[in-house]
């Protein structure tokens, strides 16, 4: 690998990577964009810190198969800059297909803009390991092409699953049917499943709805994320905002039921929808008013959806105060399971990223509920 160089005028650094997906040819790769102060060695999970990056700044990466002169450099991924000045970037090449890296580092987990309302999130210090994200909730297209699989390999499920067309989320599934799904997706991809019907984790957890479910924390396969992941992953890197983007939202950012203050005397401050009722450009087609995955735009560190359109499964059994410290994994027991992120049928209120929704882990007839999986960054 070659030393990154800084130009003068751009922050222009050139360095080559062995192709993982090929495990073939060097392919090299450059960063321009306005004068980046440090860009450090490549990290053993693969990732690139550069700091010191200019706000509202773009940075381009640019992947070639050879040097020098001549070459046709093509773009690999753009990285728009949201966060403050003098903050660090962290980019993974060939993340997992779909997947988007979720870089290791503490965060303030909670009510930390002040909130009134929200009882159960006293701001809490967390500190979260790398992992990868799916960047869309899963589509039903996706959900049927791994239970296709999983059904015809001894799994089964309460709930198949809907979705309105492929591209849209698959809804209608409960919490047992998604950690199933997760293993079968394990499984397809050549992955060690995560979740076992025993303390021994010999037998994968295939079939019936239990709450005795074992994980395997250090299994490289597919599983929900916690609700601490959650939490930092849908931040995108900012903190003290109400949202994955900043304080308000509207329309153009997400797919919710708007209730702004200004049409609606119990609506809300930061609701900048531009009526009152569901999102006008989704709510065709009968229920659920979903919409396509990835219709609006992406978070800091390129997630959709993190707030509407569906609310999310995660691990963890709800539990308050929830804790603080290394990874955590929620309350011990339970009788529900968290959901974040807020959905279609939501108000600005509950699409706050610090919100926590619950249900029972067998809830599916809401149409609300979805899923996006996560891998360890050593996948």
């Amino acid at each position: 690998m070659k030393s990154p160089l800084s130009a003068l005028l751009l922050a222009l650094a050139f360095f080559a990577v062995v192709d993982r997906a090929t495990a073939q040819a060097a392919r090299f790769f450059r960063i321009s964009g306005p004068t980046a102060a440090t860009i450090t060695p490549f990290q053993p999970d693969g990732t690139l810190v550069w700091g010191n990056a200019q706000a509202g700044a773009t940075y381009i990466v640019q992947t070639a198969t050879s040097l020098p002169g001549g070459t046709n450099w093509v773009d690999y991924i753009q990285l728009p800059v949201s966060q403050a000045v003098n903050t660090n970037f962290i980019f993974s090449f060939n993340p997992p297909f779909g997947m988007a890296l979720i870089p290791a580092g503490s965060f303030t987990m909670g009510n930390s803009i002040g909130d009134g309302d929200i009882t159960d999130a006293n701001p809490t210090n967390v500190m979260v390991s790398a992992f990868y994200m799916d960047v869309n909730l899963v589509s039903y297209g996706q959900w049927q092409s791994v239970f296709l699989y999983a059904t015809n390999h001894g799994y089964g499920f309460v709930n198949s699953g809907a979705g309105k067309v492929a591209n849209h989320p698959v809804q209608t599934v409960d919490w047992y049917d998604c950690v199933k799904w997760c293993n079968a997706r394990s499984q397809q991809a050549g992955k060690t499943p995560v979740y076992y019907a025993d303390a021994g984790m010999k037998q994968v957890y295939t079939n019936g709805e239990t709450d005795m479910v074992y994980v395997d924390w250090v299994a490289q396969g597919y599983r929900l994320p916690t609700e601490a992941e959650w939490e930092k992953a849908a931040r995108g890197g900012l903190s003290g905002q109400r949202f994955p983007w900043g304080d308000t939202i509207s329309w153009n950012q997400s797919n919710y039921y708007g209730q702004p203050l200004a049409l609606d005397t119990n609506g809300f401050a930061y609701d900048f929808a531009t009526a009152d009722g569901f999102d006008p450009a989704f709510d065709t087609g009968g229920y659920p008013y979903t919409s396509p995955v990835g219709t609006f735009g992406p978070n800091g560190y390129g997630l959709y959806d993190m707030a509407g359109n569906l609310s999310e499964w995660c691990w963890d059994w709800y539990g308050t105060p929830y804790a603080g410290g290394t990874d955590p994994r929620g309350a011990a027991s339970g009788s529900i399971r968290v959901l974040r992120g807020g959905n279609w049928n939501s108000n600005a209120y509950i699409c706050r990223t610090a919100v926590r929704s619950r249900g029972y882990p067998a809830d599916f007839y809401f149409h609300q509920f979805g899923l996006r999986a996560v891998l360890p960054s050593g996948h």
